[in-house]
């Protein structure tokens, strides 16, 4: 959901600068901005809904930006942190989207990607397949009336790259250290890497 990470962000920021304040007493800790940038406007409203009701609307820290991760409109070299959630799957070429995160990084950046993943694990792969394919599907028809919605977004997890060509993927748009971490078994999965 639009600003979620954002929001985690934010708070752990807050929370080390009231460490830090606590410790130095200095005031004047440095302003920190977190971009949330979605192609689709109204999940940006969303977002800024939810910042509202987390009691974050009024903090200057967020800044709504409308764009396309395949032409982000940052300078280059101008973000220490890049984050993707449950959204490159999402975008046309995801080679673009890559490079573009590659630029806008400074040297030293870290960029962290969460994305639905490939299960590693036979039997339970089956299990989820069977779960993904035919109770959830069916499920969602029965409560919302909305079969095909759900229907796409396993078919979309499924056609995203395994855990091991993605890492290769951020490898040619210059990343180093690439590295993944699956999650249930690979239901989810975390890439991380950095521009050195």
């Amino acid at each position: 959901m639009a600003g979620d990470v954002a929001f985690r962000i934010l708070e752990r920021i807050k929370s080390v600068q009231r460490r830090a304040l606590q410790d130095y007493l200095d005031e004047n800790i440095g302003e920190t901005q977190i971009f949330v940038c979605d192609i689709n406007p109204n999940m940006l409203n969303v977002g800024k809904k939810r910042a509202q009701e987390g009691g974050h609307a009024e903090d200057k820290s967020l800044v709504w930006v409308e764009g396309d991760a395949e032409a982000l409109s940052f300078e280059d070299n101008s973000m220490d942190a890049y984050t993707i959630a449950l959204g490159i799957r999402n975008v046309t070429h995801i080679e673009k989207a890559l490079a573009e995160a590659y630029r806008v990084l400074r040297r030293g950046g870290r960029f962290l990607c969460l994305e639905l993943s490939h299960v590693d694990i036979p039997i339970f792969k089956d299990l989820y397949d069977y779960y993904s394919f035919s109770v959830i599907p069916a499920m969602e028809e029965l409560v919302v009336g909305d079969r095909e919605s759900y229907q796409y977004l396993v078919e979309n997890a499924r056609r995203f790259p395994s855990q091991e060509r993605f890492t290769a993927m951020i490898a040619d748009a210059g990343f180093q250290k690439v590295e993944y971490q699956n999650l249930v078994g690979g239901v989810v999965a975390i890439h991380s890497a950095l521009k050195v």
